[in-house]
């Protein structure tokens, strides 16, 4: 049934693109649409064929070939998105590497958007297919809903970022934070959704145990809440009856206030709910113990996604804002910190009697790593949503510092952890090619976060204080050349911590790959002869 529903859906996209393509006046609507086309083509050729490809001995009753397909992906992506935020963080220290034949594709208003849609939607998104795939079936003992559905989310999802990543560098885009793409590309992000979501909870409906763990609980509420959000988010109108290019529904302070709404609840949901739907299966499993406190991960689920809601306000302080709704979200986010730390106590305290394991084990030592940066990142944001911290704070590099301790430190690291953790199980290896380059990975992302991190932290908080800096007759001090001049230093210390980030990255790739290929492969486990 899904090869029809695949012929069908792709044949609207590829006519929609072609009427597009003939209504559109700007030529980068006009090359994005043929590209739309050519990748709709390519994507169902694939799918087909992967769906006749048979699994593997090894995978029993799961379907994890596309959990294989999402771990690539998700190696690949991150590579990508880290280095591409290298090169703008060097691009910013280093203004001559906007090249002037790159100008209007290559340069940093371009990239930028690229480089946060690469590692937020393309590397984690990819992540949480994956791992949600992976461990709803092992939760439920059953295998996924739906057939190859499965295999429609993954490619589907995956020719999402493609045409999104397009539509970047062309200049294709409705100019919203964290949600670019044109009109078009999110409805088929839409249609994909609605598949994940039925995978996913035709997955739970179908289980073989009988109760739920607290891992799917986080993942649903990912799933379902980001469906909420992109579809409101994203209402706009084209603006002829076929063109590419849309206006939105919403205007002026009502716009700024869905699309805060939408894009802070992208972060508590997208970057911190579904990672927290990692952290409660695969910390366990690593540590080999069990969660510390079930009753607190029940209480941290229904807290978190009760209070994380109302918090987006937080972002328009001082703007046109009603001042009762910009302190309605401060209040909230002030109290997300205590289930917050709730869930982080829980995942530390889950290494109970399995301490000695971060002396040899570099995989649950990145766990424990991305918890604690969990912790820290949820204990800055609540404090900098605070009016007197965030009238020093806005629109300075410290946000850029407090984002990327949490992208890079919590969702990256808890992700390489499940990488590592994956990656012998799916290809049936004993073990993973080298302990060694997890190590190497750890310490160089480590190192790199901590020195992006520190150097944002230290060039916002200055920024803020010259910005407000006035004399005795009341005139500002410094201007705004002034400020980019004292931040040099600090952004060739952030270029050179991304560059440890990306080396460490493509150090897990290589291990991956001779995981994949080299390790020693798992002996069948002995059969018992059967009794006389």
């Amino acid at each position: 049934m899904w090869d029809y529903v695949k012929i069908a859906v792709l044949g609207v996209i590829a006519v929609c693109a072609a009427i597009a393509a003939n209504y559109a006046r700007d030529m980068a609507y006009l090359v994005h649409a043929l590209i739309v086309m050519l990748v709709a083509a390519g994507f169902f050729i694939y799918t087909l064929r992967q769906m006749d490809k048979p699994r593997l001995a090894h995978d029993g009753e799961y379907l994890d070939g596309v959990i294989r397909a999402g771990v690539i992906a998700t190696a690949f992506w991150g590579v990508v998105g880290f280095a591409a935020g290298t090169f703008i963080a060097s691009q910013l220290a280093f203004p001559s590497l906007n090249f002037e034949w790159a100008q209007g594709y290559a340069n940093f208003g371009r990239l930028r958007p690229l480089h946060t849609s690469a590692v937020i939607f393309a590397f984690g998104g990819n992540a949480l297919i994956a791992t949600s795939f992976y461990v709803v079936q092992r939760t439920s003992a059953a295998r996924l809903w739906g057939g190859n559905a499965a295999w429609f989310v993954f490619w589907g999802y995956n020719l999402f970022i493609i045409l999104a990543a397009t539509g970047y560098l062309l200049g294709a885009t409705q100019s919203k934070e964290y949600a670019e793409p044109e009109w078009y590309v999110d409805w088929w992000l839409t249609v994909v959704w609605v598949v994940y979501l039925a995978v996913f909870f035709g997955t739970i409906l179908k289980r073989k145990e009988k109760h739920i763990y607290v891992a799917n609980w986080f993942y649903l509420s990912f799933i379902v809440t980001i469906a909420m959000l992109h579809v409101v988010n994203n209402l706009s109108i084209p603006v002829s009856l076929f063109g590419a290019k849309s206006v939105q529904v919403f205007a002026g302070v009502q716009d700024a206030m869905t699309q805060w709404w939408y894009g802070h609840n992208a972060v508590g949901f997208f970057l911190t709910a579904g990672f927290l739907g990692m952290m409660y299966y695969f910390v366990p499993k690593q540590a080999e113990r069990p969660v510390y406190s079930y009753k607190l991960s029940i209480i941290h689920f229904w807290a978190l996604i009760f209070l994380y809601i109302w918090a987006g306000p937080h972002h328009l302080h001082y703007t046109a804002l009603p001042d009762w709704a910009s302190t309605l979200g401060m209040v909230f986010s002030v109290m997300l910190w205590m289930p917050s730390w709730g869930g982080m106590i829980n995942g530390l305290m889950t290494l109970s009697g399995a301490w000695d394991k971060l002396r040899t084990d570099p995989v649950i030592r990145m766990m424990v790593v991305s918890v604690g940066f969990y912790g820290m990142s949820t204990f800055e944001g609540p404090m900098m949503s605070i009016k007197a911290v965030n009238s020093l704070s806005h629109y300075t590099d410290w946000t850029i510092g407090h984002v990327h301790s949490g992208a890079l430190g919590w969702n990256g690291m808890i992700t390489f952890g499940a990488l590592y953790f994956l990656a012998p199980r799916l290809w049936n290896k004993e073990r993973l090619y080298s302990l060694t380059l997890v190590s190497w990975h750890f310490w160089l992302a480590t190192i790199g976060i901590v020195l992006y991190a520190a150097s944002m932290w230290v060039t916002g908080i200055m920024e803020g204080l010259m910005w407000r800096e006035v004399d005795a007759q009341g005139f500002l001090v410094n201007s705004f050349a002034d400020t980019v001049s004292a931040k040099y230093p600090m952004y060739v210390v952030r270029a050179i911590g991304g560059g440890l980030y990306v080396a460490g990255g493509v150090i897990m790739c290589y291990n991956l790959w001779k995981t994949a290929t080299s390790a020693p492969a798992k002996k069948a486990a002995a059969v018992a002869a059967p009794a006389e």
